[in-house]
């Protein structure tokens, strides 16, 4: 199955068809109505879904620049908060009038499917090359806004009580995010502290250290009743912004765990839906997401931001990229173990939803963004610089790769004017490794051994990034740098 999954992948690649249908499919194949494979265990999905979504968030934290995402973190705020309750109340309206449930069942469809969905988001941005301050708006909101919405499904779901009054809700909302931004940036940065200065015996210790820490985060927010999603996010953020020793290979290990876990995830959500109940579901299904694609979403967008004056163009992207992936229909199992009443139909209507319109706004967001003329070239990545720890030698051995579009590429190793203590001892180019000189002009695609002392390690490495920057005159024009 994973290797199905995989080659899975390549296929969607080519056709534009979001993954998560895929696996969705598989998981519809080998049930009950496929190979008759019985699943149909709410909590368990429940459980294992909550876990991969821990997984799924710390992969985006940890690979989230903070650079980035910093101008537009206000902005994601509000949206992720603000805008969910905007979104939430348009859809339930359309829910109640337009569909005829319930209020309480209208609120919470409202509810689930007003979150977008991390994984969704991210595998499309590494697709659709965005301005910065769109791409980093998506990724903080779609990072934060998970936290709310598990509290409002969480509340609405509850059985044999009322509905707590909106401005309780609210101020539990507001508690829960702040004691999980407290817990992630507490275990990031002791995190960050710790991993910096003991030397582990092994590298392949370092990104097994980073998850736990990261699981520790959602562990200590959940225990503390606050929102353990929202410290997942904080604490990868944190230290994935770090100077942490073998930070490419914790990135890549993450990535890997999130592909296994949006695997799993999808394919379990397929077995536990049954195909022939959903038939009675698609009429709701398109009706409200109708509403909330043209409706609520692009209201949410446009007053919650209101203050920001974002461009008529940038909010037009940002209300159809609003994606709907594993996070609604993981938030649709919590009625489902609670024994809501009608929770099966909700259920069903989920899967629906989101099938129904992922296939409609991921294949059409590249276009959309070309419409609004708002889509740019792809840019460089930042520098990668991988650091290895040399503990009884006091120094550090920085691995660094051009990137395509780096300024360093052309400029001689003298010209780079690395601090004392530091030197290129090595380049690797097309397959071939040798040691440089002085005059040595580097070419695009080359990658660098530094060795460094302690003292020098992050001089050295604000230097790379300056040239990687400015060029060769990086410190001279227009480029501070302070040794």
């Amino acid at each position: 199955m994973l290797l199905v999954a995989v080659a899975a992948v390549r296929v969607s690649t080519r056709s534009g068809l979001p993954t998560l249908l895929i696996y969705l499919g598989l998981g519809v194949a080998l049930g009950q109505d496929g190979l008759g494979l019985h699943f149909d265990d709410a909590l368990l999905t429940q459980v294992l879904g909550y876990t991969a979504l821990v997984v799924i968030l710390a992969e985006g934290g940890l690979g989230t620049k903070w650079q980035s995402i910093r101008p537009a973190v206000p902005a994601a705020a509000v949206l992720a908060t603000v805008g969910v309750g905007i979104s939430v109340g348009v859809t339930a309206l359309g829910a109640r009038y337009l569909v005829g449930l319930d209020w309480r069942t209208a609120l919470l469809l409202g509810a689930i499917v007003s979150s977008t969905d991390a994984a969704a988001v991210f595998s499309v941005l590494r697709r659709v090359p965005l301005p910065g301050r769109l791409s980093g708006l998506l990724e903080a909101e779609s990072g934060f806004n998970d936290a709310p919405t598990v509290i409002l499904v969480v509340a609405f779901a509850a059985t044999g009580h009322s509905v707590e009054s909106w401005y309780v809700l609210v101020g539990e909302v507001a508690l829960e995010l702040a004691i999980g931004l407290a817990v992630g940036l507490v275990v990031g940065r002791l995190g960050e502290l710790g991993l910096r200065k003991i030397a582990l015996p092994s590298s392949g210790l370092y990104p097994i250290a980073v998850i736990a820490l990261i699981f520790l985060a959602y562990a200590g927010g959940a225990m503390g009743h606050g929102s353990g999603f929202l410290a997942v996010y904080v604490c990868a953020l944190v230290l994935g912004n770090s100077k942490l020793p073998h930070g490419q290979a914790t990135r890549g290990f993450a990535e890997g765990l999130a592909w296994v876990a949006q695997i799993g995830m999808f394919v379990m959500l397929g077995l536990l839906v049954d195909p022939h109940t959903l038939g009675g579901a698609v009429l709701p299904a398109v009706v409200v997401g109708l509403v909330l694609v043209l409706v609520a979403r692009p209201l949410s967008v446009g007053l919650s931001l209101l203050p920001f004056r974002l461009p008529w163009a940038d909010q037009g992207l940002l209300s159809w990229a609003g994606l709907r992936g594993a996070v609604p229909i993981v938030l649709a199992t919590i009625p489902l173990v609670r024994g809501a009443a009608g929770a099966q139909r909700l259920f069903d209507t989920v899967f629906v939803l989101v099938v129904v319109f992922t296939l409609v706004q991921g294949p059409t967001l590249p276009w959309v963004a070309r419409r609004l003329r708002i889509s740019e070239q792809a840019h460089a990545d930042d520098l990668g610089v991988e650091s290895a720890p040399l503990e009884r030698l006091h120094g550090h051995l920085l691995s660094v790769a051009l990137a395509p579009g780096s300024r360093l590429a052309g400029v001689e190793v003298r010209e780079l004017r690395l601090p004392p203590g530091a030197a290129v001892t090595l380049v690797v180019r097309n397959g071939s490794s040798f040691v440089p000189g002085l005059d040595t002009v580097l070419s695009p695609g080359d990658e660098l051994l530094v060795v460094a002392t302690d003292e020098v390690r992050d001089r050295a490495e604000r230097r790379l990034r300056a040239v990687d920057r400015g060029g060769k005159l990086a410190g001279w024009l227009g480029t501070r740098e302070r040794y």
